[in-house]
């Protein structure tokens, strides 16, 4: 029996590593998991090289609990450690096994699959356990050797009969603070949370399996069962599997198997797999998002060779694609010891590039392939691209091959082709041209109308983010303006150079203007007389282009180049000089009742914009009802 020191640089690196290096004690089964997987991949290349002359057969990981005895263990059937190996990796922290065998291994080793990348993962274990015992047999031939530690750095090492199978068992001996990982229901839910992909069958427990009854069994026979393993992992998730070789259905079901409580199916998927500069693979899902912007939910996935890391991507994942679902998978992924943080690094912002470049391409390669789909899903996805497009420059660059415009009839453009339809009609007598929105079809039903009877076409753009990126397409695109439907007179959104025809002189247009704004009395409104056609609404409220875009994209997250907060509520109130109304109201002698006129005209205008609400619209359908009596 030998007795010694660990080879560590501090006096006792265990109270170190409890309290300091890993913030959650939970993962120690995630790091003692996924040695027990490095050493079982790491027989598996050496059996396909030739170096090592075992069967590997279908090894597994096994899981194991033992109340009574406060066990917990972690069986192997992998490459197993001799004496001298057991003094080297386990004893010298310094070294890392994993880290050694990829080096020396480095050109056939590439694809095992070895998660190795930190020498500290085993001492883990001391965060939960008083002490630590370690069985493990050789794949070479020699005597299996048993490890104990109690936590200090004296540590036994013997050769044993107790173990005569090739692979290691860990023993941890749960300390009293750390009981909850005697409970089945907590090491399932761990099992469950990091495991749940790792490359080797883990097994914890058994479970009860109905055999299918023969086609010609009576029909009151009784189905047998017997008793099996109960793998809890899927070895092959998607994400490890070739594109080629998976069908939609398969998407589907690793879907559902990553969001057990998403019952709605996402609408296409994204297959990552990249191996220069980085090693990077992964599926990224689109689910029905609609205009959505809760990101707190059903998050995408960070793994590392197949062991769950974390689902807070920032940093790798751009802001936008925040909104999806999914994984990513990659060795190359710079992370602090314990895996979890996230470490600053060139390599993240080529990974977080390639991410959106192939976001992209995705969109141009469906909207190519089915522009009908297409179109039935924008309203689904369009919160991701177009907050793609204020959030990331290279996106923004390719986001005309797939950013769809739709209008207010149900038609949907392209950017070029949006261009190309209603530049004729919609270029005002500067040159420019002006693209008319609406953001609610039936609020805004009198404005779109108006605009549809003058020949223009009205888009239907609803999103929270969209003043944003209106914003950015007016600084992008030259000689283009956009302004929502309602926001004046349609004569004033896109004017031109037409003859103005005005039935009232100046001297009644200021007596005019002068009577309605002593009736309205309301800092909110400001008057403007316009000569409309006789036709034409005599009064209409429009908001300000300007005054609500800034609310708007104060109220989605920041308030565009001002910085400022708490915009007012402010209207135009326009006039119709040459209607009807205008001209009763400046016959109407009697004070009174030309204040009515003009109060019952503005209500109306009010009624249109949804703006005549509480004691206000209570009074007006009072006074509605008396007219009706009269």
């Amino acid at each position: 029996m030998t007795k010694g020191n660990i080879n560590v640089s501090v006096e006792n690196i265990f109270p170190l590593i409890k309290k300091f290096l890993y913030s959650d004690h939970e993962i120690f089964l995630r790091e003692l998991i996924s040695n027990a997987t490095d050493a079982t991949l790491k027989l598996k290349h050496l059996t396909s090289i030739g170096e090592a002359k075992v069967e590997y057969g279908n090894p597994k990981i096994e899981v194991k609990i033992d109340k009574e005895q406060k066990t917990l263990r972690i069986i192997d059937q992998g490459i197993g450690m001799t004496s001298e190996e057991v003094e080297k990796y386990i004893n010298q922290v310094a070294f890392s096994g994993a880290e050694e065998f990829l080096e020396k291994y480095k050109d056939s080793a590439k694809d095992s699959g070895i998660i190795g990348h930190f020498g500290l993962g085993f001492y883990s274990a001391f965060m939960v356990a008083e002490k630590v015992e370690i069985l493990t047999k050789s794949y070479k031939d020699g005597s299996a050797v048993r490890w104990i530690c109690d936590g200090s750095p004296e540590f036994t090492l013997e050769e044993t009969t107790d173990k005569t199978d090739r692979g290691t068992e860990i023993i941890l001996h749960i300390a009293e603070d750390s009981t909850e990982f005697l409970e089945e229901a907590k090491i399932r839910e761990l099992l469950s949370k990091y495991n749940k992909f790792m490359p080797v069958p883990i097994k914890f427990g058994t479970k009860t399996h109905t055999l299918p009854l023969p086609e010609d069994a009576p029909e009151d026979a009784v189905a047998e069962t017997e008793e099996v393993d109960n793998i809890i992992n899927n070895p092959a998730p998607a994400w490890t599997i070739a594109p080629s070789e998976l069908t939609n259905e398969d998407y589907m079901k690793f879907y559902h198997e990553l969001y057990p409580m998403q019952f709605e199916e996402p609408l296409f998927n994204i297959h990552l797999n990249v191996d220069y500069p980085f090693n990077l693979t992964g599926v990224l899902f689109f689910p029905k998002l609609s205009n959505n912007l809760n990101i707190d939910k059903d998050k995408i996935q960070l793994y590392q060779n197949q062991v769950f890391v974390t689902d807070e991507v920032k940093g790798i994942v751009p802001d936008f694609l925040m909104l999806l679902r999914g994984v990513i998978d990659s060795p190359d992924i710079p992370l602090n010891v314990s895996r979890s943080y996230l470490q600053a690094d060139g390599a993240v912002k080529k990974i977080s590039s390639y991410i959106t470049k192939k976001v992209a391409d995705k969109m141009s390669s469906l909207i190519n392939e089915n522009r009908e789909d297409y179109e039935q899903k924008w309203n689904d996805i369009k919160i991701v691209i177009e907050y793609g497009i204020i959030t990331e420059e290279k996106f923004a660059e390719k986001a005309d091959k797939f950013t769809l415009y739709p209008t207010t009839d149900g038609k949907y453009f392209l950017w070029n082709e949006l261009i190309e339809k209603i530049q004729p009609a919609h270029t005002d007598k500067d040159g420019n041209t002006v693209i008319l929105y609406a953001t609610n079809a039936d609020e805004q039903h009198s404005y779109i109308q108006a605009a549809n009877d003058k020949g223009y076409d009205v888009l239907l753009l609803d999103s929270p983010v969209i003043s944003h990126v209106i914003q950015k397409l007016e600084t992008s695109k030259e000689k283009i303006s956009f302004a929502r439907v309602d926001a004046d007179h349609i004569n004033n959104l896109i004017k031109k150079d037409e003859p103005v025809i005005s039935k009232l002189n100046e001297t009644e247009k200021e007596s005019l203007k002068k009577n309605v704004e002593e009736a309205v009395k309301d800092a909110k409104f400001t008057v403007q007389l316009e000569d409309l056609d006789s036709n034409d609404a005599p009064f209409t409220i429009t908001q300000p282009e300007f005054m609500r875009r800034m609310k708007e994209m104060q109220a989605s997250g920041g308030g565009g180049m001002f910085g400022m907060g708490g915009f007012p509520e402010m209207y135009n109130l326009v006039v119709n000089s040459n209607s009807e109304l205008s001209n009763q109201i400046l016959k109407t002698e009697s004070p009174e009742e030309k204040e009515t006129l003009i109060k019952y005209a503005l209500d109306l205008a009010k009624l249109s914009q949804n703006l005549l609400k509480g004691k206000d619209l209570t009074d007006f359908i009072q006074r509605s009802y008396k007219q009706l009596e009269k």
